[in-house]
């Protein structure tokens, strides 16, 4: 099945646009379709024309995301540069739209004595993808500071849904209705007058002590076991450096998988899986990935991935 897309929207749609362009792993196959809408008018409107059969995926800035080397069928939409708005509405609340990246968030956030957010620079995606998982860093989690949600569904119909018809937990959010998805979040946080720019940066710098920063990763993932560490567990199965292909587990932080530059999606995913039998057998723990895989391999069928 071919998907069919009106020319009203233009050079905003993309066939075949290789997703290695906007993961931060640097792997993946192509969209079969890939838009990046305007404004919220323009994917309500693109949204309303696409076939109800046709899947949809979305993508911010690729950090949480692997994508399988045959590509994704259907539409990709990325909010990459847009829905991207961050705005102060009171003294102690603020609204970003689901583009908004989460270092800005946090920035932004000391620039108006706001917190706590700082934890948003360790996050390194944006606001719609921390609001799909409950991101967190240094501590802090995105749901603890949701007051409201803005979504919208294939329809293009908008809606505003209170924090609490979320289910919440660890990297898990569990919503109250299917097929709709993040616009925004309004959030709360508490005035404090002595926040300062160097919060963020001691925050950044013991990150980049501690984590593989600038190389081509994901961040995390894997999510951590009640009562212990992912890495810890890698470590100690002795897994740190593991290699397949181009990808191999991090000397720096076990629970990072770097591509060296020339890693494939497969390369990455068969890694994931070693790294998870070894530890089961090692530990009698079975690691869950937080990283969302998606796509499908090559040559296999649109069905197969779905």
């Amino acid at each position: 099945m071919t998907v069919a897309v009106s020319a009203d929207f233009g050079a905003r749609v993309r066939r075949g646009e290789p997703l290695s362009r906007h993961t931060s792993w640097h792997v993946g196959g192509p969209a079969e379709v890939f838009f990046n809408p305007r404004d919220r008018a323009d994917l309500a409107a693109f949204l309303r024309a696409l076939p109800p059969e046709v899947p949809v995926y979305w993508i911010g800035l690729g950090s949480n995301l692997l994508v399988r080397d045959g590509g994704i069928p259907g539409v990709v939409i990325s909010t990459h540069g847009t829905l991207d708005t961050l705005e102060r509405l009171s003294a102690t609340s603020v609204r970003g739209g689901a583009g908004v990246a989460c270092a800005r968030i946090a920035r932004q956030c000391i620039k108006w004595g706001l917190g706590p957010a700082e934890f948003f620079a360790g996050i390194p995606g944006t606001l719609g993808g921390a609001l799909a998982m409950n991101a967190g860093a240094f501590g802090g989690e995105t749901w603890r500071h949701v007051i409201e949600v803005e979504t919208i569904d294939r329809r293009g119909v908008e809606r505003v849904r209170p924090a609490a018809e979320y289910r919440v937990g660890y990297r898990e959010v569990v919503p109250p209705a299917p097929g709709e998805w993040f616009l925004g979040a309004t959030l709360a946080f508490e005035q404090r007058a002595g926040a300062h720019a160097g919060e963020v940066q001691q925050l950044l710098a013991r990150r980049k002590e501690t984590q593989p920063i600038g190389e081509w990763s994901c961040g995390s993932v894997f999510t951590n076991p009640p009562g212990d560490h992912a890495a810890r567990l890698i470590e100690a199965a002795g897994l740190k450096g593991l290699r397949i292909g181009d990808a191999s587990v991090s000397l720096k932080h076990a629970n990072f998988i770097i591509n060296h530059g020339a890693a494939t999606a497969a390369d990455v995913e068969s890694l994931i899986q070693r790294v998870q039998d070894e530890v089961q057998r090692a530990h009698g723990v079975r690691l869950h990935p937080e990283v969302r895989i998606v796509g499908q391999a090559p040559g296999q069928s649109e069905g197969e991935a779905r």
